[in-house]
């Protein structure tokens, strides 16, 4: 069983840049938005939701900001990304009161944040299959002599 890699090798350069800044322009827009959240909920709520939101910031901008200049490197703040859009989407659906708090919850889940979950996840995932492939159009692995590699274990 392979476990995923995410700090392999990757030709970035084959990433749309639209990709970079989107991520980007996302954790930006939540720093007014933790502001927001701190002056308007009580003490103890504003905590939690500020430090997710906070996360997810971190994650998006370190993922958007390594896709951009594209240096690679972007895997595991995007796979983490993911997850924190997932479980923010999943704590307002379940914390949101029936009515318009839930309208505006699922308005969020469904056009925000589960769709840049997803996005995320394909940049974390994709590139790794990218990078990972088996060998290339030259065929497989030969060693000096032009045979196969053993598969057998040393002993």
């Amino acid at each position: 069983m392979a476990l995923i890699a995410f700090n392999s090798p990757v030709d970035t350069a084959r990433l749309p840049r639209w990709q970079g800044r989107l991520l980007t322009g996302a954790g930006l827009a939540l720093l007014p938005w933790m502001g927001f959240l701190a002056a308007t909920l009580p003490p103890g709520e504003a905590a939690a939701w500020v430090t997710l939101d906070a996360l997810e910031a971190a994650c998006l901008l370190t993922a958007g900001s390594r896709l951009v200049r594209g240096g690679g490197g972007h895997r595991a703040a995007a796979a983490g990304a993911a997850l924190l859009l997932v479980a923010d989407a999943c704590a307002d659906l379940l914390t949101s009161a029936p009515g318009a708090e839930l309208a505006q919850a699922l308005a969020m889940a469904v056009c925000a944040e589960l769709p840049l979950a997803a996005l995320c996840m394909d940049l974390a995932v994709r590139t790794h299959a990218r990078a990972g492939r088996a060998p290339g159009p030259a065929g497989p692995r030969t060693s000096a002599s032009g045979q196969q590699p053993s598969r057998r274990l040393p002993r």
